[in-house]
């Protein structure tokens, strides 16, 4: 059972740098879910995707604001949930100022504890094969499924109680690997999504 001080959350200034520093930094940092009032789900974030309304057309916030990508535009701090593929949440980390409409898909997070309590959300049953632990939350949709995230969640304050995130380590540079995004058709060269190497979480070597 890991041990982290709740009170080691990251600052509102994280969530204002730059929005390819922040989505580097995030990697090896702990997100946490709330379950009640004495558990919580600790799970470290080993992949994330850059998006940006400025010059990135797989972006939701490259043509403007609207009512279903709002959350990306009041700035840095909140939780932006969106539904895909009529089947899955995506959450993601909003980044920068106000009105900037820049946020961090978490694509996906090695679970640290809690792991009963996941295997239901995800699979429905407690127990689980060794396979389906490492497929838990190898995935933005796994993930969100497994943490309970929906889009009862969108726009929640990551400086909250019941979704944030701890500071831990940062991942040295050389233990972070940078690609293109996946699953998308726009925009697809640029560099923007970064994991770490050899985590057997990351959704997609």
């Amino acid at each position: 059972m890991p041990s982290f001080d709740l009170s080691k959350k990251l600052p509102l200034n994280f969530y204002h740098q730059d929005l390819l520093t922040a989505a580097q930094k995030l990697l090896g940092k702990i997100l946490v879910r709330k379950i009640d009032n004495s558990f919580y789900l600790y799970t470290k974030i080993v992949e994330t995707e850059a998006y940006s309304k400025n010059g990135d057309e797989a972006s939701h916030s490259f043509k403007g604001k609207t009512k279903s990508n709002s959350v990306m535009f009041e700035g840095g701090g909140k939780l932006y949930v969106y539904f895909t593929y009529g089947m899955y949440y995506c959450s993601n980390i909003v980044i920068g100022n106000a009105e900037q409409g820049e946020a961090v898909l978490i694509r996906a997070a090695e679970p640290l504890n809690g792991f009963d309590i996941l295997s239901i959300n995800r699979f429905k049953k407690n127990k689980i094969s060794e396979k389906e632990k490492f497929n838990l939350t190898s995935g933005p949709g796994k993930l969100s499924i497994a943490l309970n995230i929906t889009k009862n969640e969108n726009g929640m304050d990551l400086l909250g109680n019941e979704i944030f995130i701890l500071d831990n380590d940062d991942i040295p540079k050389n233990d972070i690997v940078t690609s293109k995004r996946i699953g998308i058709t726009k925009s697809k060269d640029l560099l923007w999504r970064f994991f770490i190497k050899n985590n057997p979480y990351v959704s997609k070597k």
